[in-house]
């Protein structure tokens, strides 16, 4: 069984921080700091440093703060994952670097193939601190490196963190080692250095900027294993042909895949065209719900649970790609696939959607004519992946309808009834994690829904309830109105987003949170899975990712002079949201987070079940 080099990586740096110093390290959960967080979790078990867990970056930077001054300027470590999350340590950061303070910020980041592809969550976070910081590196992904054969890991270190052979934990690594290790402590021993100002007697804050390939979990509970890896094949794709911006439009409608087999993909910020393309042409449409371009007959219900079926997968031969497709790995594996033609419709002079790296033609729009109706009847394709659609839609109906939950609410029969309220004439703001995929499967359900605005350029869970305000607040004076479906944790990653002074302009804004008390959107990703196969592997999952909150919403709401209603039912949420409301009022649904993987599971099985017996 091997490590993950993303994990050995990360274990090796936990462990050579530790030698240097380093007792205390502040933790926001994440899912590309993964590899950091079994690490330092896996020390802290073993007495080897104090973990502290935030929800809230700008809370853990500060809180990593707070430790280096209680302990008189002892280097203390804060963990973030990649995207916003970086920026939201930079006022901590700033008041560490006027205060002399060590911290050592470890951001997590996208290996170098990801960057400027538009993948999820990834943004240019080399150098983002930019003066504030007394040292900064850039460090790549790494590609693993064995533990000699002739040693075993220290017991005070974890295993593979390059320890000496005679167990030294400050040790140089035995022969066998890579040289990529030893670079990696050279550069801690440096950003620590510099951390303590040991050279120039002037403290404060370093960033170590570290990029991880997936996969980014251990495939079992971590003790025991060995520390040896395996390295991955990562074949470099043909560059795009990129078509210049002058050009305006395609010469023609052809397009240089089967036009037979062909699917628009609609990203956020897609706009109508996406739709009218699908529509005109005869083909599957899968839209994102912020995308702009939900809605009508080629618009495919549950389309990446049914890309989880081999079969109408790999019936694809085509796709069409407007905005950007952050939402679903499926997809993502969809655009990555060597037989699927992709072409990227990128308007503007900014960088192209391709995270997959498989785009064959980027253009900046289509010829009119493309959007000209070109077949009266249904094609084949068509037909077989909306009847697979249909039944998905049937399936998402039996789980979600009024009968299904009256034990009590799910986050999916909350969605739908959020969106079933809702009609053109509505705004919903969305969070991140669970609620947008959730809503994503819902949507359409009961007729064409609300307009659907999110935060998609990074993902963060950050600032969402401000940026609903900000939404409510034009949306006004457009006459429309504004609700939120958002997550506990990203409700209270921004709940001061609710102070507002008493001479600012009143906004009316319901805000539905559905509380499953912690991150259950890990529980859908590989660190559920593992957490399935122990009691160690399920405790630490509830630290690092499920992070449960044990927060009074009612109470929060009220301090900051906030209606607070708590509705245990689907047909009483469906009451309060059609009632008249004036400004901000916050309804909160509680549903369970412990079965959220095996549920989801179980959908996927049903509609990929139903979608193959109805062919």
């Amino acid at each position: 069984m091997t490590i993950p080099p993303a994990v050995t990586t990360a274990r090796a740096l936990v462990a050579d921080l530790v030698t240097r110093g380093v007792q205390d390290v502040v933790l926001a959960p994440g899912s590309r700091s993964a590899p950091l967080a079994y690490a330092f979790a896996e020390a802290a078990d073993a007495g080897r440093l104090t973990l502290h867990v935030r929800i809230d970056e700008r809370a853990a930077g500060f809180l990593a703060l707070g430790l280096s001054k209680g302990a008189e300027g002892a280097p203390v470590a804060v963990v973030t994952t990649s995207g916003t999350a970086v920026a939201n340590l930079h006022p901590a950061v700033l008041e560490a670097n006027h205060t002399g303070l060590p911290l050592i910020l470890l951001t997590a980041d996208r290996p170098h193939e990801l960057r400027g592809t538009g993948a999820s969550q990834t943004t240019d976070q080399v150098g983002i601190f930019g003066s504030a910081v007394r040292f900064a590196a850039d460090i790549p992904a790494s590609a693993g490196f064995p533990t000699p054969s002739n040693a075993a890991a220290p017991s005070n270190a974890p295993a593979g963190s390059g320890a000496s052979p005679s167990g030294e934990p400050g040790g140089e690594p035995g022969a066998e080692a890579a040289p990529e290790l030893r670079d990696l402590r050279h550069i801690a021993g440096r950003a620590v250095s510099a951390a303590l100002g040991l050279r120039s007697g002037h403290p404060g804050p370093v960033h170590l900027n570290l990029a991880f390939r997936d996969p980014l979990a251990p495939s079992a509970p971590l003790p025991g294993l060995p520390a040896d890896t395996a390295q991955e094949d990562y074949p470099r794709p043909d560059p795009p042909l990129v078509v210049p911006a002058a050009l305006q439009h395609f010469a023609s409608p052809a397009l240089p895949g089967d036009p037979e087999r062909t699917v628009v993909v609609a990203g956020d910020g897609a706009g109508p065209e996406a739709r009218r393309l699908a529509e005109a042409q005869g083909w599957p449409l899968f839209a994102e719900p912020s995308s702009g371009a939900t809605g009508g007959p080629n618009a495919i219900a549950a389309y990446r649970v049914l890309l989880g079926s081999d079969d109408l997968a790999g019936s694809v031969e085509q796709v069409v790609v407007f905005g950007r497709p952050t939402l679903s790995r499926p997809v993502q594996r969809l655009l990555g696939r060597p037989s699927v033609t992709v072409t990227v419709v990128a308007p503007g002079a900014g960088p192209w959607p391709d995270a997959a790296r498989n785009a064959a033609v980027v253009v900046p729009g289509l010829a009119p004519v493309c959007f000209e109706a070109a077949a009266a009847e249904r094609s084949p394709f068509l037909e077989r992946w909306q009847a697979a659609g249909a039944q998905a839609a049937r399936v998402l109906d039996e789980v979600t309808c009024d009968e299904a939950v009256l034990g009590g609410p799910t986050a999916l029969s909350v969605a739908r009834a959020v969106a079933a309220v809702l009609g053109p004439e509505d705004l919903l703001v969305v969070g991140s994690s669970n609620p947008v995929r959730d809503l994503e499967l819902v949507l359409g359900l009961d007729g064409p829904g609300p307009a659907v605005l999110a935060n998609r350029g990074l993902a963060g869970i950050d600032g969402t309830v401000s940026t609903a305000v900000g939404i409510a607040l034009s949306a006004a004076r457009r006459g429309l109105r504004t609700r939120a479906l958002l997550g506990d944790l990203t409700f209270l990653h921004d709940v001061g987003g609710l102070l507002r002074g008493p001479d600012e302009p009143p906004v009316d804004l319901e805000i539905v949170v559905v509380n499953d008390e912690g991150g259950s959107i890990f529980a859908t990703l590989e660190h559920g899975a593992l957490a399935a196969t122990g009691d160690a592997a399920s405790a630490t999952f509830e630290r690092v990712f499920g992070t449960p909150h044990g927060s009074n919403l009612a109470q929060l709401c009220a301090g900051y002079g906030v209606d607070h209603q708590l509705v245990k039912d689907v047909p009483t949420l469906r009451h309060a949201l059609q009632a008249p409301s004036h400004g901000v009022q916050v309804i909160e649904v509680r549903v369970p987070r412990a079965d959220r993987l095996a549920e989801s599971r179980d959908l996927a099985r049903r509609v990929i079940e139903a979608a193959t017996a109805s062919r």
